[in-house]
């Protein structure tokens, strides 16, 4: 960003001018760029602008928020008690649930302070230049898909929960594919909102069938505050309650379309209240009626008959900027169903459900919902963190962030690799039929 010399104030008689020596004024020409404020808006004036991107509301942001976190989280949490029990099953929950409202509320901060971040990219700029850039982009874009890729194998298994396997498990991959593609051309999130309202609607639905139905046919099993398992189960587990708050790579773009961006704890409040609760309630339900047996996807659960209901109800949950022109919509279309191609290969390659949630918490979750808000206030920070006792608190919170993350990512990943290669059910590009009920 250049920098630019201000004229003298009108009325007021300049000083000579002194030439500095060459090396003294780039100097100061240096000082001057490095202190020009950063923009103040992504998306510009758009008072003319034939698509409006600052169009939420904080209920909007809050729905957007619950549908996304909520549509695949709640899902896994079940099993995942049944593996590790009641007690650390839940301390991990509302522990990590405690954390990560935190650590969302610290990207709301970094928004705050540089309002022309936009993006996961944005920040890895503001902290680590160019390469921060690439490669938060890259790893943001490759969490997104990873995302696509869980929703296109619940859709699948929900296909061969409701048809019986009527036929090749790849064709409802298709199938959920072609579908996806066209519930996300939308190209804001004030339009999206609805369908996520859908979305999260109906996955209420089905977990609430499934919580009555096994309380009706179920007789409640003996119910242990810990059980017996291993590294590879017991990681894994825990990864998957992780996935439960795995939405904040999404919170820049979300807080950018807020009408008013201080508006975003409001939002955040809600959707920590509301996934917390259904969290809790649905698991430990689900979990006390069915014991350590529950699958994962948990609406498999209430048997074959109510689990197709369940699946049915819960199918709309897989699911250049200011122009309308060819060449912009042209660009869109062929972006979305070339991202969606790949979240298909990748849905196909690992049709594990609890296996592949792991692994995106190792890769990605790991770090955009924990590591990176405690690095980002760290950085935002620099200088001032022994300055007070409360700084001092807030550091060693953070630093605790980040090793949250890194014990995430290393551990997670051998545990979903192992996981993967020893499950008899993770053949990749194949018709099997992956329902369990």
């Amino acid at each position: 960003m250049s920098a630019h010399s201000n004229p003298p104030a009108s009325g007021v008689e300049a000083a000579p001018e002194t030439k500095l020596p060459e090396r003294e004024e780039n100097n100061v020409e240096s000082n001057k760029a490095s202190i020009m404020p950063y923009p103040q808006d992504v998306f510009g004036d758009e008072e003319h602008a034939e698509v409006r991107y600052k169009v939420l509301t904080w209920w909007q942001c809050a729905i957007l928020m619950v549908a996304e976190t909520i549509s695949l989280g709640v899902l896994a949490l079940p099993a995942a008690i049944g593996n590790l029990g009641l007690v650390p099953a839940l301390c991990i929950l509302l522990g990590l649930g405690a954390v990560a409202t935190y650590t969302g509320y610290v990207v709301g901060q970094l928004k705050w302070k540089y309002p022309h971040i936009s993006s996961a990219a944005d920040a890895g700029q503001l902290i680590m230049g160019r390469f921060g850039r690439e490669l938060l982009f890259w790893s943001n874009m490759m969490y997104l898909v990873f995302i696509m890729a869980s929703h296109l194998l619940t859709f699948t298994v929900a296909m061969n929960t409701i048809t019986k396997h009527a036929t090749c498990s790849i064709v409802f991959g298709v199938v959920g594919l072609i579908v996806s593609f066209l519930l996300a051309i939308p190209r804001t999130l004030e339009r999206m909102t609805w369908l996520s309202f859908i979305s999260f609607t109906s996955i209420i639905a089905a977990v609430l069938i499934t919580m009555i139905a096994v309380g009706i046919q179920n007789t409640p099993p003996p119910i242990t505050a810990t059980n017996e398992t291993n590294l590879v189960s017991g990681f894994t587990a825990a990864a998957n309650i992780v996935f439960s708050f795995s939405s904040h790579n999404t919170f820049f773009t979300i807080i950018s379309e807020l009408r008013e961006p201080r508006d975003f704890p409001k939002s955040l409040a809600l959707l920590q209240s509301v996934d917390m609760t259904i969290y809790v309630v649905a698991a430990v339900v689900i979990y006390c009626y069915t014991g350590r047996d529950v699958p994962s996807p948990a609406l498999g659960a209430a048997g074959p008959l109510i689990s197709r209901i369940s699946y049915g109800i819960a199918l709309p949950t897989t699911a250049c900027m200011h122009k309308r022109d060819v060449v912009a919509v042209g660009s869109w279309l062929a972006i979305a169903f070339g991202v969606w191609v790949v979240a298909w290969i990748i849905a196909s390659s690992i049709p594990v459900f609890n296996s592949l949630l792991s692994l995106i918490v190792s890769l990605f979750a790991s770090w955009f919902s924990f590591g990176l808000p405690g690095i980002f206030w760290l950085w935002m920070n620099k200088g001032q963190w022994f300055s007070s006792p409360r700084k001092i608190g807030l550091t060693f919170l953070n630093v605790f962030c980040i090793c949250i993350g890194i014990i995430l990512c290393g551990l997670g990943l051998y545990t979903s690799g192992k996981a993967i290669h020893d499950d008899p059910q993770s053949a990749s590009f194949s018709c099997a039929n992956n329902a369990d009920y």
